[in-house]
C-alpha cells in the first residue's frame, strides 16, 4: 500500500468515503479533528471539535453526519459546524464512544471502550448500541468489551461483524431487528497484535486492519484469510472503498503509543494509505434518522 496523504494523525480512524462529496471522511480521535480529502484534487479541510471525535455516519440529509463523540451522540452540520446532541453514552461508566458503521437499513450501530481513571488495565465493562431512524437508543445484547472495534455488515446486511480489540478474535452473528447467538469468525491470538476496524466488500470479503501488525487482512466468509496488505504503519486502524468506482482500499493509521526513536524509523505512522486491490466496495449506507429543522443549539 502506498502513503496517499501525510495527514499524521495521532489516531486515524473511521474513515469513510462519500460518494455525493467524492471525498473520504475520517477522524483523529485524539486530536478530535474530522478530516476530509478528495482524492482527484488533494483537497484537504478540517473541523475542530468540542471533545473527540471517535466515529461518525454519514446521513440521508444533505451536509449532515452522525456524531459518536466521546461522551455522547449527535448531528453535525458541515456548514457551520452547528451540533445537536442526541443522547449522553454511558454517561455512569468510565468509557468513551468508539467504533461505529450504519447497518444496511440505516441504523447506527457503535461500541464503547472503558478508560480506567488510573490508567490500569481496560476491563470488559463497555458495549454495543444502535440507534434508530427514530433517534431511540438500543443496547444490543451482546457480550461486555474493553475496546469495540471492527464493526461491519455482510452485504445481504443479515450479518454482524464485531470484536474486543483485547480479546485478539473478531466475532459475527445473524443479524437483523434481533441479534443471534455469536460466533468465532477469525482468531489473532496466536500474533502479537489486535483486530482493530474493518469493512466488507461487494463479494462479501471482510478487510480487517491489524494494529500492531502493519498490515490488512482480507477474510473469506468462512472467516479463512484470503489475502494480507503490508503498509508502511505498524498501526494502521480501520479500512474503507473509495473512489469514483469503488476501488480503492484507502486505511487509516496512527502514530499513538510510539516513541520518538520509532517515529523516526516510521516516518509514514499516522498517514493514509491507498492500493488497488481488483475489488470493489458498496456504497456507505447512510444513517436514516431526520437531523432538526432550523438552527440548532
Amino acid at each position: 500500500m502506498q502513503a496517499v496523504l501525510e495527514a499524521r494523525n495521532t489516531l486515524g480512524e473511521g474513515i469513510t468515503w462519500c460518494d455525493r462529496a467524492q471525498a473520504l471522511y475520517w477522524t483523529d480521535i485524539h486530536a478530535s479533528t474530522l478530516w476530509r480529502y478528495a482524492p482527484s484534487s488533494g483537497e484537504t479541510k478540517q473541523w475542530h471539535l468540542p471533545e473527540r471525535l471517535a466515529s461518525f455516519a454519514l446521513c440521508e440529509a444533505d451536509g449532515w453526519l452522525l456524531l459518536a463523540l466521546a461522551s455522547r451522540l449527535a448531528f453535525f452540520r458541515l456548514e457551520d459546524g452547528a451540533l445537536h446532541t442526541l443522547h449522553e453514552v454511558e454517561p455512569q461508566l468510565p468509557t468513551r464512544c468508539n467504533d461505529g458503521a450504519c447497518d444496511r437499513q440505516g441504523r447506527f450501530v457503535f461500541g464503547t471502550l472503558h478508560e480506567p481513571a488510573d490508567s490500569g488495565a481496560k476491563q470488559p465493562i463497555a458495549g454495543f448500541w444502535r440507534l434508530h431512524a427514530d433517534l431511540t437508543l438500543e443496547k444490543l445484547p451482546l457480550e461486555g468489551v474493553a475496546i469495540s472495534n471492527s464493526l461491519a455488515f455482510s452485504p445481504d446486511g443479515r450479518t454482524l461483524y464485531y470484536c474486543d480489540s483485547l480479546a485478539r478474535t473478531i466475532r459475527c452473528c445473524d443479524y437483523g431487528d434481533t441479534l443471534g447467538d455469536t460466533r468465532l469468525f477469525a482468531n489473532l491470538r496466536d500474533t502479537a497484535g489486535e483486530p482493530d476496524g474493518s469493512c466488507v466488500d461487494a463479494d462479501g470479503g471482510l478487510w480487517n486492519a491489524q494494529w500492531g501488525l502493519g498490515r490488512v487482512v482480507r477474510y473469506r466468509t468462512d472467516g479463512s484469510v484470503d489475502r494480507i496488505l503490508p503498509l508502511d504503519a505498524r498501526q494502521p486502524t480501520r479500512p474503507a472503498f473509495g473512489g469514483a468506482a469503488l476501488d480503492t482500499l484507502y486505511v487509516t493509521s496512527a502514530r499513538d503509543g510510539l516513541d520518538d526513536t520509532s517515529l523516526a524509523s516510521e516516518p509514514l505512522a499516522g498517514a493514509l494509505f491507498a492500493a488497488q486491490v481488483g475489488l470493489h466496495g458498496l456504497p456507505e449506507p447512510r444513517f436514516a434518522g431526520r437531523p432538526p429543522v432550523g438552527d440548532t443549539p
